[in-house]
């Protein structure tokens, strides 16, 4: 019997997805992804100082490093990349699916940071280094319109993509009702709510949670508002305007962890 088009297409698609590439570069993303058993390393190009830089880490990416002269530097990176000298063709991570990352093991109550159309990469990176820091199971973005995984984003992660989760679904709402199905607590962030992230967790910090950031500007979207369990604000002094969304991500998590419990300034 002959496949319907729509699942040829989806097969063509997921073919030209397995076969892409991204070029990481900088000494620090670069070291993490060789060291990374998760990554699929292709190609190794570095000055002759960067190699001396990376000699700890060569080894263990098993490939042969390409030396390049620095003034003409043989990765094909966007002339305004800071390099430091390293870049390494690899394919994308695959960290399976949501509910794997939900469910998986770790440290207290699980916590999930979900972005709703977050694009800009050094914020995702920062947002991916938080995530690290405190916890987080994962960081979960959408395939569309959101910062996809490329050497920018990882240089501005520091290390921290090689080692957390961060998945892509095509459906925000979707991945959330999935995620309450599952136990968690849906808080979603707002200047204008009522409640403040504290308060919110009053009686209910063994729950999972996930929060729910918005891009700067737009913020969340309305039917994403409108699967939260709740809107919640983060406590300030003054009124004096809205955190950076990474920034945000990072204070949400700490005032979800235990370390947090009876700090006003972390609700």
């Amino acid at each position: 019997m002959k496949k319907p088009q729509w699942v040829i297409e989806k097969e063509r698609a997921r073919r030209v997805s397995a076969q892409e590439t991204i070029w990481l570069f900088g000494l620090h993303a670069v070291r993490d992804a060789l060291l990374n058993p998760r990554r699929k390393r292709l190609r190794l190009v570095v000055t002759a100082n960067a190699a001396e830089k990376l000699a700890d880490a060569i080894p263990a990416g098993g490939l042969e490093p390409e030396i390049s002269d620095p003034r003409k530097f043989a990765a094909p990176l966007d002339p305004e990349s800071v390099h430091q000298g390293a870049a390494l063709e690899v394919k994308p991570l695959d960290w399976g699916s949501l509910r794997d990352a939900a469910l998986s093991e770790g440290p207290g109550p699980a916590r999930l940071v979900l972005l709703d159309r977050v694009t800009d990469p050094h914020n995702v990176g920062a947002i991916l280094r938080s995530s690290e820091v405190f916890g987080a199971r994962a960081v979960v973005g959408v395939e569309r319109h959101a910062a996809p995984e490329t050497g920018s984003l990882a240089k501005a992660a520091s290390g921290a993509l090689e080692r957390q989760p961060y998945i892509r679904v095509r459906n925000l709402s979707d991945a959330m009702e999935e995620l309450r199905d599952m136990g968690f607590l849906l808080l979603g962030l707002a200047g204008e709510a009522e409640l403040t992230i504290g308060e919110a967790l009053e009686g209910r910090r063994d729950r999972p949670v996930a929060f729910v950031l918005g891009a700067e500007g737009p913020g969340l979207r309305d039917k994403t508002r409108a699967t939260c369990d709740q809107l919640v604000r983060i406590g300030a002094a003054g009124s004096f305007g809205s955190l950076n969304v990474s920034n945000a991500a990072a204070v949400a998590l700490y005032a979800a962890s235990p370390e947090s419990v009876g700090s006003k300034a972390s609700s």
